[in-house]
């Protein structure tokens, strides 16, 4: 049974694989390989399955005629015993009975001796699953973390991370303070450590060394559910669930009304296409967003995020979805429309970095560049390189 449920999980791992990536198959023209491959697995899963269903097939024949067979011996010699008036039709009978119940004893206790591995197979998956332990613990005795607004502060202190079982760090000195209506943006290249670093400010990760605070307070020193209250959080990739727009809105602020929504849709630049919608508000969403496209997607991820009344905005890549216009729209908007909160943006486009109050350059899990767009051109050779390379793909697109 135990080989059985691995054969089960890897047939639906193969299985959800198929459905998750069938563009990227079709786009490979590896159509072919992949039924293929669900075929060995299924194959496989089909031949464990025959040979245990097989056995537990076999069980009930088997009884049954041993049943039968020890009813049959019992009357026989029992004909023969009240024939020669050795024993009675009555006590026959009764002998009959209580040999069956025996009998029928034994046979259920057969049958818990097969259906028990099957149950301890099932019991052990699931209780792996219930006794795996959170990494992240919440404070014995939590501290309190009340919204400042208009004073709130988000300050790294020499943080250092490492992922679980890696020799080498993640991030490594990590040091900087921004303050309401303030705006750090951070830049790097490819595996530089920019959405490890934004992950650790909600505390999705425990940093290893080091002091991470919002508005002086440690969050380690705070429970989760009370640090991420201050947060609003725009992930790399845009997440809605199905239901209504409205309800997509109000799942970090159950209270926000129609017009805060309608304002967070302006601020993100996703008003009009939400108004050209029949239904608006409550025109339905599909599971994951399907019926929108990546940009719709990427721009109401964003005003959820900014329905929420937070000290603290994270946008993680967010506005790689969005054309030139559009993102150079959303910043002016935030711009104006946050004031008395703390941006904290991971982009890959200059354009959408160079206004901030602070730019953070990171390489290989380090801060290699800190300040403003001109103080960086200046002063950072690795950001002079990526202004200069992005500067030439917009001039050979120009030409």
């Amino acid at each position: 049974f135990k080989s059985m449920q691995e054969k089960t999980d890897r047939l639906n791992l193969v299985f959800r694989e198929n459905l998750t990536g069938v563009r990227v198959i079709r786009a490979f023209n590896k159509t072919k390989y992949e039924e293929n491959r669900f075929d060995d697995a299924n194959e496989d899963y089909t031949q464990t399955s025959i040979k245990v269903n097989t056995l537990m097939s076999l069980m009930m024949p088997l009884m049954t005629l041993i049943m039968s067979g020890t009813n049959i011996a019992i009357t026989w010699f029992g004909a023969h015993y009240i024939a020669d008036m050795q024993l009675e039709v009555g006590n026959l009978i009764a002998f009959m009975t209580y040999a069956m119940q025996i009998l029928m004893s034994f046979m259920m206790l057969a049958m818990l001796f097969v259906m028990i591995p099957r149950a301890q197979a099932s019991a052990k998956r699931i209780n792996e699953v219930l006794d795996e332990k959170d990494e992240i613990l919440d404070p014995v005795t939590p501290k309190k973390l009340v919204a400042q607004k208009e004073q709130a502060t988000l300050a790294f202190n020499q943080v250092n991370y490492r992922y679980t079982g890696a020799e080498k760090l993640a991030l490594e000195g990590i040091d900087f303070k921004v303050k309401s209506g303030q705006t750090v943006a951070i830049i790097g290249g490819t595996g530089s450590g920019k959405t490890t670093l934004v992950h650790l400010i909600p505390r999705l990760y425990d940093i290893e060394a080091g002091e991470i605070s919002i508005n002086g307070q440690n969050i380690v020193e705070v429970t989760q559910q009370n640090l991420r209250e201050l947060i609003g959080f725009v992930p790399q990739k845009a997440v809605l669930f199905s239901g209504t727009i409205r309800e997509n809105m109000q799942y970090g602020n159950a209270k926000a009304t129609d017009e805060e929504i309608w304002q967070a849709l302006t601020t993100a630049q996703a008003r009009d296409f939400v108004e050209s919608l029949e239904d608006g508000l409550d025109s339905w969403v599909e599971q994951g967003g399907g019926n929108f496209s990546g940009g719709q997607k990427q721009r109401l991820a964003i005003a959820r995020a900014l329905v929420k009344p937070a000290d603290i905005f994270v946008f993680d890549d967010s506005f790689s979805a969005l054309d030139f216009k559009t993102d150079a729209k959303l910043r002016q908007a935030l711009k104006t429309d946050v004031t008395n909160s703390i941006l904290v943006i991971v982009a890959q486009r200059v354009s959408t970095v160079m206004d901030a109050d602070m730019i953070l350059v990171l390489d290989e899990g380090k801060v290699i560049g800190k300040g403003t767009h001109q103080e960086l051109l200046a002063t950072s050779p690795t950001y002079q390189e990526i202004v200069a390379s992005q500067l030439r793909e917009e001039d050979l697109v120009n030409e």
